[in-house]
């Protein structure tokens, strides 16, 4: 696989075109101004928010403003993830975040005076303002936060706080995408390379054991070397989530987290618990790894290279879009024409570039397009990423389609379901039309490590999150050791005795990204126990199923989460889709010890 030394290397079709955006920056420059001169305007509704009309009119230039500011921002962080390194482009997105803390100012009067009405007053204003239907269902879901809203004085100095409030997460970011710098490791003709990212991915995958462990050091060296800088963001950012929590007179963090989905916390809970009522399948695939590897121990660094030998597939981009092409047909023409329209209207931005933000993601701009981050590395993994953010695309563009902007937006809690409804019904065309045994085995080893990684170790992460906001929530003091001794009590329940304890493994927690959007890698796992109801039922033919499944990704968030996945079948308020996801795990670990 070509390795690019620059972004200009990268062919055009391989990039996404930001001019979708913004034909040149004056048009950016313009709307930045609009946004400022919106806010002027909602400013001046402090206190003349006494009928109908006005409230109307507040609320229409509020999602007007809603509009333009999502095009400026996305614009300003799509030009930093492009390169993280170039300070133009971070002086746009610094501008954007600075503009909205100042429109977040202008407005903070609007939700307590909103609060301060009783809800016959509002319906009077309803009644008497046609154009009010249109938000009259988000006007009451407001009412849901009555007793978290402060007095206007009080949420005006918070919005005024939001900047610094984010520096943690905006500290870990630049350490982990534009100053972290890898140790080196043995190159292909014995020199020493500084190792990235994509080539981790790749080393720690390779067969030869020294070579992973090589780079398993060399990928955790700066970690440890920045262990105090990274405890300091990161007990900075769960003190000011609870510092948040107790200000706005929630019963916990964790609640305050699952309040707007209306996710009650026995659902997390339970999560977790009936993770761990189930984790003895987990520990039989640890020993079953430690066999087929033929080792004396297993370490950490042996946990990612597949068990099947001497099946290394190589699948260039174009080949990979097609196979995810048939592997999501059961989906129908509809889903696969949008799919070729992503590749095709040049939504995707395909390859790693020096400085670049590392991983996958998927950014819906409403009135615009979807745009789809990857660092695509021509293997089995890349694959399976396009597939997962191509879910979140598709979602994306079928809820621009069908939703007004004001429910369009989706919630994370449902988002983590279309992507891996893709992953599952991928993984199962590919089991299926494999005639080959060893890949097939290697395919199936794939599935059972992917299912791993998404189910199990978020599970084990989000333990992580629940027990260090405990601690903060109690006084307890958070810091190297203590993030350190909380991570290796976890891992150690979770991957069972087998696993031999290398140092570094007690440093994972200082590399998720994810820990500074509190509460929120759960949603992985409940979307994998979900995905997996949802893509067997489609698979068997269901055509109730199915239907229920798009209309599911035509919804947004006309509906709470898991009333709309109530609606596809899956409930998880019960721990039933947990249960039977564990089940199919310790199903394909006992397939696979069959297999020779």
């Amino acid at each position: 696989m070509k390795e690019y030394t620059s972004r200009l290397e990268v062919p055009v079709n391989e990039k996404w075109n930001l001019e979708d955006i913004y034909s040149d920056i004056s048009k950016w420059e313009e709307d930045l101004q609009k946004i400022e001169q919106m806010g002027e305007e909602l400013k001046k509704y402090d206190g003349e928010i006494q009928d109908g009309k006005r409230l109307y009119q507040f609320l229409k230039l509020k999602e007007e403003l809603s509009y333009v500011f999502n095009h400026v921002y996305a614009y300003g962080m799509l030009r930093v993830d492009e390169d993280t390194r170039d300070s133009n482009s971070h002086s746009l997105l610094d501008r954007a975040k600075a503009l909205s803390v100042k429109v977040s100012a202008s407005t903070s009067f609007f939700m307590p005076h909103l609060l301060s009405l009783s809800a016959e007053t509002l319906k009077g204003f309803i009644a008497e303002e046609d154009g009010l239907k249109y938000f009259e269902e988000d006007l009451f879901e407001t009412f849901r936060y009555k007793s978290h809203v402060l007095s206007k004085e009080q949420e005006e100095v918070l919005s005024q706080l939001g900047e610094a409030l984010s520096v943690p997460s905006t500290t870990f970011g630049m350490m982990n995408n534009a100053d972290i710098k890898f140790g080196e490791i043995t190159g292909d003709n014995g020199e020493k390379v500084e190792l990235t990212r994509g080539m981790y991915s790749k080393l720690i995958e390779d067969e030869d054991r020294e070579k992973r462990r090589e780079a398993y050091k060399a990928y955790y060296q700066p970690y440890v070397q920045l262990k105090n800088s990274i405890a300091s963001t990161l007990s900075a950012a769960i003190k000011n989530n609870v510092t948040l929590s107790r200000i706005r007179n929630y019963p916990s963090v964790l609640e305050k987290a699952l309040f707007g989905d209306m996710v009650p916390k026995e659902v997390y809970e339970n999560l977790i618990s009936t993770t761990k009522e189930n984790i003895a399948p987990l520990h039989r695939y640890s020993q079953l790894r430690k066999e087929k590897l033929q080792l004396d121990e297993l370490r950490q660094y042996d946990m990612s290279v597949p068990l099947v030998k001497g099946v290394k597939q190589v699948i260039p981009y174009d080949e990979a879009f097609e196979t995810m092409l048939k592997g999501l047909a059961p989906l129908g023409e509809e889903y696969i024409s949008i799919l070729k329209e992503f590749k095709e209207a040049n939504y995707i931005d395909v390859r790693e570039t020096p400085g670049k933000r590392s991983g996958a993601y998927n950014l819906g701009i409403y009135g615009v397009h979807p745009f789809i981050l990857l660092n695509h590395r021509d293997d089995l993994d890349s694959l399976f990423t396009l597939a997962h953010e191509c879910g979140h695309g598709v979602h994306s563009k079928l809820s621009s389609q069908h939703q007004p902007q004001i429910s369009a937006r989706y919630s994370i809690f449902v988002a983590e379901v279309a992507s891996t409804v893709n992953e599952v019904l991928l993984i199962n065309y590919l089991l299926a039309n494999e005639k080959d045994l060893e890949v097939k085995k290697h395919l199936l080893n794939h599935f059972i490590d992917q299912f791993k990684g998404t189910f199990f170790t978020q599970v084990m992460f989000a333990d992580f999150e629940m027990k260090t906001h405990e601690m903060a929530e109690k006084g307890i003091p958070l810091n190297v050791e203590v993030f350190n001794q909380t991570y290796e009590t976890l891992f150690r329940e979770y991957n069972g005795d087998e696993v031999v304890f290398d140092d570094e493994v007690k440093f994972g927690w200082s590399r998720i990204p994810h820990f500074y959007r509190p509460f929120y890698v759960y949603k992985y796992a409940t979307g994998y126990a979900s995905a997996i109801h949802l893509a067997t039922k489609i698979l068997e033919g269901d055509k109730e199923t199915l239907n229920s499944y798009l209309t599911f990704l035509k919804s947004g968030s006309s509906d709470y989460p898991l009333e709309l996945l109530k609606k596809t079948g899956v409930d998880l308020t019960t721990p039933v889709p947990i249960e039977n996801a564990l089940r199919k795990f310790s199903e394909l670990v006992e397939e696979f010890s069959r297999l020779d």
